[in-house]
Parts: C-alpha cells; sequence; structure tokens
C-alpha cells in the first residue's frame, strides 16, 4: 500500500514537471514552426534552420530524459540525433498538456471529493444527500484522475523511447555485443566447469584408485594369507569408496534424477545432502525446458553449497516459482554475507544464467543475509 502511494506521488510529481515543460516546448515549438514557414520552399534553406532548431532542442530533450531517467533509464545512455531530439519536443508538449487537463481534474475532484468535510463551516447545508452524492462523486473523480496520470505517464515514456531511444540499428548492436559477450561468458563457464571435473578426479578419485592399486600389489607380493586377506579386504572397501566418490562426482556434474523426476525431485535432493536445514518451496506448474531446469538447478546446488562452506550459514530458504514468461530462484542463507559477485562459483552461475538471456543478482550485505535471485526466461 505504502508503495503504491509512493508511486502515486511521484506520478504527480512528474505530471507537474512535464507542464512545466510543456509552457517551455510549446512556445519553442511555434518559433521553430515561424522560422521554418519562410524557407519550405529552399532545401538549403530549410535544413539550415532544422539543424540550427535542431541543436536547440536537444537541452529540451535531455531536460526529458532526466525526468524520466528513473523510469526508462536505458534512456540515459542513449545518443541521439538532433533532428530525433526536435520531433521529440515537437510532439511532446501535447503530453505536457495533457497532464494540466488531468492535473486540473484531479484537483476540481479532490474539491468535491472532501466538499462534505469543509462545506458545514462555510455554508448552512439543507440537501444533506445532494453534498453526499457530490462527495462521493468527487471520490470516483480523484481515482479516475490519478489513474489517467499513470497512463499519461506511461505516455510519456512510450513517447521518449520512441524518439529518444536507441534506434533498430543501435538495438541490433547491442545485441550483438550482448551475444558476443554471454558466447565469450559460456565458453568460459566450459573451461571453469573442465578445470573443476579435473580437480575432483586428480585430488579424490585417483588418490583412491592409486591407493587400490597399492593394496592389491602388496597383497599379491605377501606370502602370508592372513595379511593377504587383510589387505584384500582394505582394497574392497576402498574401492567402494572411490565408487561412491564417483557417483558424488557425476551427482555434482549432472544429476540423473534431473532428467527422471524434474525440477522439482532434484532440488529436493539437494536439499535432503545438504548440510544445512534448507526449506524448500517451488511452484511450477508446468515442468521448464531442460535447458532453464538445469541452469536453475545447478544455481540452487551451487548457493547451498556456498551458503554451508563459505558464509558459516545455519539454514538456508529455497524458492522456485514460475512467472509469466519467467522462473525465479531465489536463495536466501544466515550466513555473515560479503558474498563477492565476481567471485569465481557466482560469476560462473552468472554466466551460465546470461547464457539464457536470464539475470542474476546477488545481495549480501556484511553480516548477511545473503538473497541470490536468477530470472530464466521460460515459455
Amino acid at each position: 500500500m505504502l508503495k503504491q502511494r509512493s508511486r502515486t506521488v511521484r506520478v504527480v510529481c512528474g505530471a507537474l514537471a512535464s507542464v512545466s515543460h510543456a509552457l517551455i516546448e510549446l512556445p519553442f515549438t511555434l518559433l521553430a514552426g515561424m522560422c521554418l514557414l519562410p524557407v519550405l520552399g529552399s532545401r538549403r534553406g530549410k535544413r539550415a534552420v532544422l539543424d540550427r532548431v535542431g541543436a536547440a532542442a536537444v537541452p529540451l530533450a535531455q531536460l526529458a530524459r532526466r525526468r524520466l531517467r528513473d523510469a526508462a533509464p536505458e534512456l540515459v545512455t542513449v545518443s541521439y540525433t538532433p533532428d530525433r531530439a526536435l520531433r521529440f519536443v515537437a510532439v511532446r508538449w501535447t503530453v505536457g498538456l495533457l497532464d494540466g487537463l488531468v492535473l486540473g481534474t484531479l484537483m476540481l475532484a479532490t474539491v468535491y471529493g472532501t466538499f462534505p468535510l469543509w462545506m458545514w463551516t462555510v455554508m448552512d447545508v439543507d440537501h444533506t444527500a445532494e453534498v453526499a452524492t457530490s462527495g462521493l462523486g468527487g471520490l470516483f473523480g480523484i481515482f479516475l484522475s490519478v489513474q489517467g496520470l499513470h497512463g499519461v505517464a506511461s505516455l510519456d515514456v512510450g513517447l521518449a523511447r520512441r524518439n529518444l531511444g536507441p534506434d533498430e540499428r543501435a538495438r541490433l548492436e547491442h545485441r550483438i555485443a550482448q551475444l558476443a559477450s554471454t558466447r565469450a561468458g559460456v565458453l568460459n563457464a566450459v573451461h571453469d566447469e573442465r578445470r573443476r571435473i579435473e580437480r575432483y578426479l586428480h585430488d579424490g578419485i585417483q588418490q583412491q584408485v592409486v591407493a587400490l592399486g597399492i593394496l592389491l600389489a602388496r597383497a599379491r607380493r605377501s606370502k602370508d594369507p592372513e595379511r593377504s586377506a587383510d589387505l584384500v579386504r582394505q582394497a574392497h572397501e576402498e574401492a567402494l569408496r572411490a565408487l561412491d566418490e564417483l557417483r558424488d562426482v557425476a551427482w555434482r556434474l549432472y544429476p540423473a534424477v534431473l532428467d527422471e523426476a524434474g525440477l522439482h525431485a532434484a532440488l529436493e535432493t539437494v536439499a535432503e545432502r545438504s548440510v544445512l536445514p534448507v526449506r524448500l518451496r517451488v511452484d511450477l506448474g508446468a515442468e521448464p525446458s531442460e535447458t532453464v531446469r538445469t541452469v536453475a538447478y545447478f544455481v540452487v546446488s551451487e548457493a547451498v553449497t556456498n551458503a554451508a562452506k563459505h558464509a558459516e550459514a545455519g539454514r538456508a530458504e529455497v524458492r522456485v516459482t514460475r512467472h509469466p514468461g519467467k522462473l525465479r530462484v531465489r536463495v536466501e542463507d544466515d550466513g555473515r554475507g560479503g558474498a563477492d559477485p565476481g567471485g569465481g562459483g557466482l560469476l560462473g552461475l552468472a554466466r551460465r544464467v546470461a547464457a539464457l538471456d536470464g539475470q542474476l543478482l546477488v545481495d549480501s550485505p556484511q553480516g548477511g543475509p545473503t538473497v541470490l535471485t536468477a530470472e530464466l526466461p521460460c515459455d
């Protein structure tokens, strides 16, 4: 409720600024039109006037960009030509006047809506029912006016994006750069994953296999049957441990249950295998695609592992919910915080998520808690 009220206050303040800008933009547009009238028949003269008028329109467009930077942050970093600035200013004043009309309606509706509260002090009331009806009509007018301000604000943002935002070529260039970046990130993530597999095999299974070979060699050379039997028993135990370690490595690489039973079952296994108490909430509806559920699984698995190994956490909570067009994964722990988004583990997760055009957010102040949120596109 408070958030909605704060948003309404911002919209009203933005409408007031929009009206003030329109009072500058309208005379400027009229003056620009008067300057163009004498040179409409001359291409060179028309171009010269448009260049000067366009250059003068750029500061007015900058005012609009600063006013709309919260609603459309992408406008702040985009460059545009004076011609685009002129087209924007020449049309935007109509939105400002519309804001003024809605604000005037809001003020009038406020007078009528509060009429039953203050009219008793200035006049004698003979028709109470009419006063009450006027008050209700005023309240309804306030509601409609506020909704109208929100609508005009959306119109203002849309107009700015259309005229001052990135054009098709800029969007394509940005997309190409983004794809190149995510491709490089995927390659780095694959390289990191390969090195992690090598560490698992070298530091764990390889050492156990070497120990197994030594035990069997000693048993083969021993002349004492009891000693040989004891060494074979030790070798058998070492082989079982190596097999368990191999299964654990295979699980960490890709759990078979993810394909066999789906994401929910795989996350339940993560919670069961974790040394931390993990509270799991999953609301999927339909099962996401293989790529999406794989990334979601690794986000949860890595986040829970980091919470147990590095954050000194006592518990963790995992929430996976499906929304229209996206899958949201949220992992929170009560650890010490201070997680570095650029660290090896989190950077690898960010690369996995970015490869799907998703977004990974890490909120980890010193002292905790740490909240990791991944949003993955999901049809």
